[in-house]
């Protein structure tokens, strides 16, 4: 995969290969066993991995990871060869998945859910997350949120929106979940967005509407992550 255009809320382009230009390359360590039992790398790389461009290019998922089944099947190297040859769905049925997510100045995400329990970390900088009941926090460097099915969305807002950030996405499968009594059921408003719009994403006339339409805070889509 070449270089990718991750495209900034705040204005402008980043030229990045794979990841947001100032972060650091994603580099995976994958371990095994050899024919004494004993542990040992099996690869050390920071391009094998699968990348989905996510909000309209204002950020980027790198899939480091990913099993089909659980438990999970190493002998061989099974998972290793499943991983690199098929790009995981947002959650997979008994399976996992790991994600590597970047965003770029001033990247935001709609208001989402997957049916899924998510273990996300902060890596790099500051997100607000922001849920659909209105509540929200400020997730910092090594900050984790433990999302159980959760409809939210992420803002990064590190250096007042000037500067790209990262999150860690471990999705897990989970049985339907309810509340009331009554099956939760993934919520799809509007047809899918890829765009938001940001208050300082503007031009001379307004927003920039043929670029990043208008995101309503009602709105919701299949998660991307």
């Amino acid at each position: 995969m070449t270089a990718l255009d991750i495209h900034s809320l705040g204005g402008g382009d980043i030229r990045t290969p794979h990841t947001v230009e100032v972060l650091p390359r994603v580099v995976r360590h994958a371990t095994g066993r050899n024919a004494e039992g004993k542990s040992v790398f099996l690869s050390t790389d920071d391009d094998d991995h699968h990348h989905r461009e996510l909000v309209y290019k204002s950020s980027i998922a790198t899939i480091n990871y990913s099993t089909y089944q659980h438990p999970a099947e190493l002998n061989g190297d099974v998972d290793i060869e499943y991983a690199h040859e098929n790009e995981p769905d947002i959650s997979v049925e008994n399976g996992s998945a790991c994600r590597m997510v970047d965003f770029a100045p001033g990247g935001a995400s709609p208001m989402q859910r997957a049916n899924s329990l998510d273990c996300t970390v902060v890596i790099e900088g500051v997100f607000r997350m922001i849920l659909d009941s209105g509540e929200e926090r400020a997730m910092q460097r090594g900050d984790i949120a433990v999302q159980q099915s959760t409809t939210h969305r992420w803002v990064n807002v590190t250096g007042n929106g000037l500067l790209p950030a990262r999150i860690l996405v471990v999705p897990l499968e989970i049985n339907d979940p309810h509340a009331g009594g009554e099956k939760v059921q993934r919520k799809l408003g509007l047809p899918r967005r890829d765009a938001v719009w940001l208050p300082s994403h503007k031009t001379e006339d307004g927003p920039d509407r043929g670029r990043f339409a208008k995101f309503h805070e009602n709105d919701y889509w299949e998660s991307e992550f």
